[in-house]
């Protein structure tokens, strides 16, 4: 008669893989700053400190009109500047224009900022966010007309567009009367022509109201 013979393996010392593969030793603790990277967490795994610091309102926006570089011949050759025209304003009838020259553009347009701020004039606008009649005005070689409509919205163009939206003009007519495309002289004569219903400074520092000290 044939034996039956059985083997036996010696039991080893690795664990057996689970149904869905051998993942490791897992810990019960809970992870406190959550995945590193995702919500609740930074990219080192712990909790996430403070945030984005809120952005301060400027005062006034702006918009640039035009830069140019410019050259100027010195004994020791050439040196090369910037030189950038700036509109501000707060669309609340408050307006400016401002010149700016540095060799940066940065520094350029911090300085052409800090002029405008010197050449800011308050426009008294109606009821209906226009003003009260027509006006034109030039400046050098510029000349500009403003009239006010009705329900037609601001019709103007160029850089006198930049400047009437900047101060707040609503429902208001432009054209340019000359034929000059220098921005920086079309700007400058629609500040001008806006200068008829500007308000005085002394008047402007009273429709400021004054903090009471208790």
């Amino acid at each position: 008669m044939a034996e039956n013979t059985q083997t036996t393996q010696a039991p080893s010392s690795r664990p057996a893989a689970p149904a869905g593969g051998f993942r490791g030793p897992r810990t019960g603790a809970p992870r406190s700053g959550g995945r590193p990277g995702g919500p609740g967490g930074d990219r080192r795994g712990g909790p996430r400190k403070g945030g984005r610091p809120e952005r301060v309102k400027p005062e006034f926006e702006q918009k640039t009109l035009s830069i140019r570089r410019v050259t100027r011949v010195v004994s020791g050759g050439r040196r090369f500047s910037f030189s950038v025209v700036l509109a501000i304003g707060d669309k609340r009838g408050t307006m400016g224009i401002g010149i700016g020259k540095a060799g940066d553009t940065t520094l350029a347009i911090q300085k052409a900022y800090n002029d405008a701020k010197k050449n800011i004039i308050k426009v008294k606008l109606n009821d209906k966010g226009t003003i009260g009649h027509d006006v034109d005005a030039k400046y050098k070689s510029a000349r500009v007309m403003l009239m006010p409509n009705t329900g037609r919205g601001v019709v103007v163009g160029s850089a006198m567009r930049v400047v009437v939206e900047l101060g707040g003009l609503t429902d208001i007519t432009g054209r340019v009367m000359s034929g000059s495309k220098n921005k920086l002289n079309i700007a400058q004569a629609t500040i001008k022509a806006l200068s008829t219903f500007a308000m005085p400074k002394k008047a402007r520092s009273e429709a400021t109201p004054a903090v009471i000290k208790e």
